[in-house]
């Protein structure tokens, strides 16, 4: 089948599922869920031919980990199917409803966007997250996973295209693109997919803005920032942003700079760079904090890069709203978070910092779309358009206006004869 053949067909698909009733949906997420789990030995076999593969021609080590797909990452995903089979579904719902005239009643209701186009880095668990939202939310979705994980890839779409033709879903809702011409050539079928999600840098997402004219909502860099506020809770402070860091640095809610107030800097930046040293954090600094503690100098390009790595640069300002300048001048607009015992002071933090999530006193490995009970997500919007930060089935809905008459026209209301009354319909 070829790329067109391909579009085409998943957008035909997509007509139906979006009428698809919800224990449909839900039955053909549980029938993945096991799929996947019968089908455990294909997946790991897959995997770890990408592993070796990717392994010998030098792939990073944080993509490495990134690609991993293993027992506990089954899991994991399977979790998320179970919890978002939980979830009430989305499609259908009432936003709004208005008497406009006697009998003519209007109401705004919940509908999926279409098909959905989504390019995403190499976690196979992505590609999970991704078609299953997207199944919950009745939309088709086209998926361009990293080609480090093909073969990864390849086996995920087959158990989930599989189970959910089993369990009744029209056929062609997903479908796997695999190479860069696939991409090029997909951001010109805008007759057909209605929205693109590229996960990756901000040059990767303005390549796409600028080479296609479907709506896109960019996940781009993952710059978070923590700052330890003055007179902290130290051990609040140090259990923060060690999680914030370490618990798994291979992602976009990882931090990336901490910066510290200088009353509160002689005091914690010695015992939590011991720490965050022992665990294999490189440390870079700016001038005040090298004479506090011994780490290499950090340069501008450090405040605006994403390592995803373990390394990390350290920034000491005089007062919270340098803080607050500094995120909104070098962040990526993703997860920002305060430390501080100050309840006013955590208010004009998250109230100022041009954020999609602003948190206080707790990790910033928290913004997620499965830890916040969106079942999982497509990925974190640092847009400012219908969705923002992790976006999941809400972020992956939009809505039709359907408008119930009895011979009513617009003639009657031009010409006076009748008026409009525009009342609350009450639920």
């Amino acid at each position: 089948m070829s790329l067109n053949e391909m579009v085409r067909s998943v957008k035909k698909a997509s007509i139906p599922l979006a009428a698809a009733g919800t224990e449909l949906k839900n039955n053909a997420l549980a029938m993945i869920s096991k799929a996947l789990i019968d089908r455990k030995d294909e997946i790991l076999k897959a995997n770890a031919l990408d592993l070796k593969r990717s392994n010998d021609e030098g792939l990073a080590a944080p993509l490495l980990k990134r690609l991993k797909f293993d027992g506990t990452k089954i899991a994991d995903v399977t979790d998320g199917i179970n919890s978002l089979i939980g979830l009430k579904d989305p499609v259908g719902k009432t936003l709004l409803a208005t008497e406009l005239d006697e009998g003519l009643e209007l109401y705004r209701i919940t509908c999926p966007i279409g098909v959905i186009g989504v390019i995403f880095e190499s976690r196979p668990d992505a590609l999970v997250q991704i078609s299953t939202l997207c199944l919950k939310s009745g939309n088709g979705v086209l998926l361009k996973g990293g080609s480090e994980a093909r073969e990864t890839n390849r086996i995920l779409v087959d158990i989930i295209s599989k189970a959910s033709i089993e369990a009744g879903l029209p056929p062609n809702w997903i479908g796997l693109l695999e190479t860069r011409s696939d991409v090029a050539q997909m951001l010109k079928l805008d007759p057909y997919i209605d929205l693109i999600i590229p996960r990756g840098s901000n040059e990767f997402v303005r390549y796409i803005m600028d080479n296609s004219r479907i709506p896109v909502m960019g996940h781009a860099d993952g710059i978070c920032h923590c700052y330890i506020d003055e007179n902290p809770d130290n051990d609040v402070a140090i259990r923060v942003v060690v999680d914030s860091k370490t618990q798994y640095v291979a992602v976009c809610n990882a931090i990336e700079t901490l910066i510290v107030h200088r009353d509160a800097a002689q005091g914690i930046l010695p015992g939590l760079a011991k720490i965050l040293t022992e665990k294999g954090v490189k440390l870079l600094g700016c001038p005040e904090t090298l004479k506090i503690i011994p780490v290499e100098s950090a340069q501008e390009q450090d405040w605006q890069t994403e390592y995803l790595d373990y390394k990390l640069a350290i920034k000491i300002v005089g007062d919270i709203d340098q803080a607050i300048e500094h995120i909104n001048n070098y962040g990526s607009g993703h997860t920002d978070c305060i430390i501080t015992r100050d309840k006013d002071r955590a208010t004009h933090f998250m109230s100022l910092v041009d954020s999609g999530n602003v948190f206080w006193n707790c990790s910033t490995r928290f913004s997620d779309g499965f830890r916040y009970g969106f079942g999982a997500e497509v990925g974190i919007s640092t847009n400012k358009i219908h969705a923002r930060g992790p976006v999941g089935l809400d972020g992956l809905l939009i809505y039709k206006y359907k408008l119930f008459g009895n011979g009513h026209i617009v003639d009657d209301y031009s010409s006076r004869r009748k008026v409009f009354k525009h009342k609350d319909i009450k639920s």
